[in-house]
């Protein structure tokens, strides 16, 4: 069965929203994240959908090229094998599943500082995510 490229493009561009208003709020200073509730709780919020939007491009090539994965980390590690995205990238994304987790299933665990190094240090991965599924869906022409 085919990849959709019409699918995938549709989720990689509510990930790139979600991408810019991330970056918006990672040009907060920390202190300022830090004693805002409603920017820390926004961007949590954004951080779930931007990971999940790319947590549903995975599932959708993997699915569509291999058995599906049973974890979003997994899936994550089983593009990297396939060649859609670096290897690199795939253990990087595949960590930021494993975060998606611990926000969503253990939100009290998850330190507000952890939160501010993800917004200033990995948004680029997920940027580098919708480059490379780009570029595959143009390689393969779907």
């Amino acid at each position: 069965m085919a990849v959709d490229a019409e699918l995938v493009m549709r989720r990689l561009v509510e990930l790139e929203e979600a991408i810019s208003e991330l970056e918006d709020i990672s040009l907060l200073e920390k202190e300022k994240f830090l004693n805002e509730p409603y920017v820390r709780d926004a961007a949590k919020y954004r951080l779930i959908t931007a990971i999940e939007a790319a947590i549903s491009v995975c599932n959708h090539i993997v699915a569509r090229l291999k058995k599906p994965p049973s974890t979003y980390s997994e899936c994550f590690l089983s593009l990297g094998e396939l060649g859609v995205i670096s290897k690199g990238l795939a253990e990087r994304l595949a960590m930021m599943a494993k975060f998606r987790n611990m926000l969503v299933h253990l939100y009290w665990r998850i330190s507000d500082e952890r939160v501010y190094e993800i917004l200033t240090r990995d948004l680029d991965d997920l940027r580098r995510f919708v480059r490379e599924v780009t570029a595959y869906v143009e390689r393969r022409g779907e």
